[in-house]
């Protein structure tokens, strides 16, 4: 059989669910790039299974590998709205394209939470740029990581956090995707195993991480194991649901898909 097309974020969230998978390239033949790269690489069907944003799941027929996503129960401190405004009052917002589901979440909260209808531009994720531009910004991932409130004199407003104030769930960035029939129950079942060795190896990984760099190594431990889950149980099933719910009321998508899966 030809191993198994993986396409999965670049982003150190993803490296607990990936972890030891590249010892395999008889199983899986694994690439990586930005969220929104991973959607459009699914849908072209140049991969298998997509690591890809909650959203995207919307435009295609998909199945879903059951019980592994990257979440989180309240804050996630990598996506997250910058600004030097009260939320109440910013009228423009630079959107970090690279997630399309944190842009989603964002217009969600927009309009749901925070009750605003602020412009939106699009924006490379360059805090100071796009703060000249616009009130407030979105960057996700490592960049988000990285940006230090204090010295850009803004507030971070953690979307995590904001969506669990909304709707006491926990909120799902990504999870592995696939067109019917992709992924056999072995399969699944290997990257439910690597995604079990990533989590009881986060420390290697963090270590990996900082290089060296003993305060990096700890910030990344503790994001790893603080602010993400990594599994896909009934509250990030109803976390799911309701966000695409919700993206649908305010037409961020044309419709819904039920969730489905493939067989554990």
């Amino acid at each position: 059989m030809k191993p198994l097309r993986l396409g999965a974020v670049s982003y150190l969230n993803t490296k607990p669910l990936v972890y030891g998978l590249d010892a395999h390239p008889d199983q899986f033949d694994v690439r990586f790039d930005v969220p929104s790269k991973c959607a459009e690489l699914l849908h072209e069907g140049r991969v298998d299974l997509g690591l890809i944003p909650a959203i995207e799941y919307l435009r295609g027929h998909y199945t879903i590998v059951p019980d592994i996503s990257i979440a989180s129960d309240g804050a996630v401190a990598t996506v997250a709205v910058f600004t030097r405004k009260p939320i109440r009052d910013v009228q423009t917002i630079a959107l970090d394209l690279s997630s399309r589901t944190s842009v989603a979440l964002t217009r969600v909260l927009c309009a749901k939470h925070w009750h605003i209808t602020p412009k939106f531009t699009p924006a490379a994720p360059d805090l100071d740029a796009m703060l000249h531009r616009a009130d407030a910004a979105l960057v996700i991932g490592d960049p988000a990581f990285d940006i230090d409130p204090a010295k850009h004199h803004v507030t971070k407003i953690d979307l995590g956090a904001e969506w669990k104030a909304l709707t006491g769930l926990p909120f799902v960035y990504a999870m592995w995707v696939g067109r019917p029939g992709a992924a056999s129950a072995a399969q699944c079942a290997a990257l439910r195993q690597a995604r079990d060795a990533g989590v009881a190896h986060l420390p290697k990984i963090a270590r990996q991480v900082g290089n060296g760099n003993a305060t990096l190594e700890q910030r990344a431990l503790e994001y790893l194991r603080d602010n993400l889950k990594y599994g896909l149980g009934h509250a990030e099933q109803a976390g799911l649901a309701r966000f695409h719910e919700l993206a649908a009321e305010i037409g961020v998508v044309p419709g819904l898909e039920p969730l489905r899966f493939y067989p554990a």
